[in-house]
């Protein structure tokens, strides 16, 4: 995933302006990047492992009538970067394209490089070969490709390149007779912009020089894989330890004796089941179509909804399209833990239901040194308190979502967040109490904050390591989540009932939704860091975040206590895969991390 731009210009470009379409396209990804850029004498090309504003420095402009570019996310091939260049074809895309195995199978062409990218020029080859021109070849490829493929496919040796998509994650506009394009609207519209249109059923064919010459140059600065090879060792999965373990259980849900602040009656029933006040119990649908009509727009997007590629903000969308009937945008903040899998799921949505995707990357690399940090300081002295700020860099979901919302002028925003997520624990082993008046899946109010972030303080000083640089980036994420007034702002579950068994099928059946290969259930599987701390709460307490949404499906008469029992004890089985994943990425070593949580002292007796 990327953004992609481009100015075709009939005297030269306008650099200033290139340089502001790159700098937006840099806020959807910046581990690497690339250029094409014409001058008198051909196509010089561009790739780089580095941030879209060091290879731009790096570049000299001398009669240059046709400037494109691209400021990548990685989500495939860090080796093999954009544009790819294939027997004179080169391509710039954004998306991920899902079965480009399948592809290459089908077209009977060799393939060179792990990028899914290269089957689009292998594609235009083939099409090429049999029709002599390059109109037509948008049909060629998305009748083929699975997932979202916006891009730009250039040509120089006839003189032609075509810009199209099957999402609409990509724009055209005209400044005099110049052409522009980009992978949103917004800067178009800030270059001033005429006659901008959405590129999505249509192909551009666009005139360019003629050349035959084309100058590649590879720069490549970064030693470590951003998305490293999976390496199965067996004698690091026999590390992972699954106690088979009796824990006194509530009665009528199934959270333990371990669970903080829990108390049983007289019947054995928790205090969590006494005061529980039912959640999932929506309001008439129609009452949300009164509140989104005045926000309804006849021909332009209305709406925007937070994607993280998860099943229920994945099913939000399919309800908001299929039953709403809204025109979304999806945003997507990616801050270095969606995993692989979840980013191909925001693929295949996207591009099954023709929508647009705006993503706002983190700087990865620099999120991940900050999780490893934290994570370090964290193995010196374990807290099960502590163990939520590793996810705390995914807060700014919150901030951006207004950044969003100013860029594209839509200022309603419906977010598909499942209402049986409450799990308390994770605020209760820091001391907090659980509050049953909480209506929200995250606390709001500065009171419960300052009292959270007292306590949290308290069990910093017990490790100093955690006072390093990525605390404001924490401080500042909480703030925009639970301090920030949100406006506009409405929960699609509030008025559809959220039905597990109907999610999956639909998902799955319809969308071709995939699911992870190191466990049964389909929840947070697309989050890099949830086996790994479920693997904590699990050795150290017998029980995860899925016995308490489990207890919460009971409490909701959605499932039976025997379920329930049967469903965690698959569910809280260790997931080698995606553990592994985590800890490769934070560059740490598996067995070094493993063993020191394996001997942290546990909340039961064996």
């Amino acid at each position: 995933m990327c953004g992609i731009f481009g100015v075709i210009s009939p005297t030269l470009v306008d650099i200033e302006k290139l340089k502001f379409l790159a700098e937006h396209a840099r806020q959807r990804g910046r581990d690497s990047s690339g250029l094409i850029i014409e001058s008198s004498v051909g196509y010089n090309i561009y790739r780089a492992d580095f941030d879209i504003r060091k290879l731009l420095s790096k570049v000299k402009f001398q009669h240059t009538k046709v400037g494109l570019g691209h400021s990548r996310l990685i989500t495939n091939g860090l080796s093999d970067n954009q544009p790819v260049v294939r027997n004179g074809i080169c391509v710039i895309h954004n998306g991920i394209i899902v079965n480009d195995d399948k592809v290459w199978s089908m077209i009977s062409k060799e393939r060179f490089h792990e990028i899914d990218t290269e089957v689009i020029a292998a594609i235009t080859e083939k099409h090429l070969e049999e029709t002599g021109q390059l109109e037509g070849v948008s049909h060629a490829v998305l009748s083929l490709c699975q997932g979202v493929v916006a891009c730009a496919i250039t040509v120089p040796k006839m003189g032609k390149m075509v810009i199209f998509s099957n999402n609409g994650s990509l724009y055209s506009a005209n400044v005099d007779k110049t052409i522009y394009f980009s992978s949103e609207e917004f800067p178009l519209k800030e270059i001033g912009g005429e006659n901008i249109k959405q590129i999505k059923t249509n192909e551009l064919i666009i005139d360019i020089p003629q050349h035959d010459k084309l100058n590649i140059s590879d720069y490549h600065i970064r030693n470590q894989d951003l998305i490293p090879k999976f390496k199965h060792i067996e004698a690091e999965r026999k590390l992972l330890e699954y106690p088979l373990l009796k824990l006194k259980r509530c009665s009528k849900c199934i959270l333990p004796e371990t669970m903080p602040f829990i108390s049983f009656d007289d019947k054995g029933v928790c205090n969590y089941c006494n005061n529980y006040k039912l959640r999932n119990n929506p309001k008439p649908k129609e009452e949300l179509f009164k509140l989104v009509e005045p926000y309804r727009k006849q021909d332009h997007l209305d709406c925007i909804v937070p994607f993280s590629g998860g099943r229920d903000s994945c099913y939000g969308l399919h309800l908001i399209v299929k039953e709403l009937g809204m025109k979304p945008v999806t945003y997507t903040y990616d801050w270095g833990m969606v995993t692989d899998l979840g980013r191909r799921n925001i693929s295949r949505m996207c591009a099954k239901l023709g929508i647009e995707n705006i993503i706002i990357a983190a700087d990865i690399a620099k999120k991940r040194h900050n999780i490893a940090m934290n994570l370090k300081a964290w193995l010196k002295s374990p807290h099960l308190g502590m163990i939520s700020i590793l996810t705390a860099g995914d807060k700014h979901f919150f901030r951006y979502v207004e950044t969003v919302k100013k860029q594209t002028g839509i200022n309603l925003n419906l977010w598909g967040v499942n209402p049986l997520e409450v799990t308390y624990f994770k605020a209760g082993f820091l001391g907090i109490p659980p509050d049953f008046e909480e209506k929200r899946v995250y606390t709001h109010g500065w009171q419960k904050q300052l009292a959270y972030q007292k306590l949290r303080f308290k069990a910093m000083l017990d490790s100093p390591g955690y006072f390093n640089r990525s605390l404001w980036d924490t401080l500042s994420g909480e703030y925009y989540r639970s301090f920030i007034e949100k406006k506009d702002y409405f929960h699609i579950f509030d008025y559809w009932c959220w039905d597990e068994q109907i999610i999956d099928n639909t998902l799955i059946n319809d969308y071709d939704w995939e699911i992870a290969i190191d466990t049964n259930t389909t929840w947070r599987i697309g989050d890099g860091t949830a086996a790994f701390y479920n693997y904590i709460y699990y050795l150290v307490t017998g029980f995860t975040e899925h016995d308490t949404f489990r207890s919460n499906q009971i409490r909701e008469g959605q499932m039976t206590r025997e379920k329930a029992l049967t469903l965690v004890a698959d569910e809280n089985q260790p997931r080698y895969e995606n553990i592994r994943w985590y800890l490769d990425v934070l560059g740490m070593d598996f067995t070094d991390v493993i063993k020191i949580i394996n001997a942290i002292s546990r909340k039961y007796n064996f």
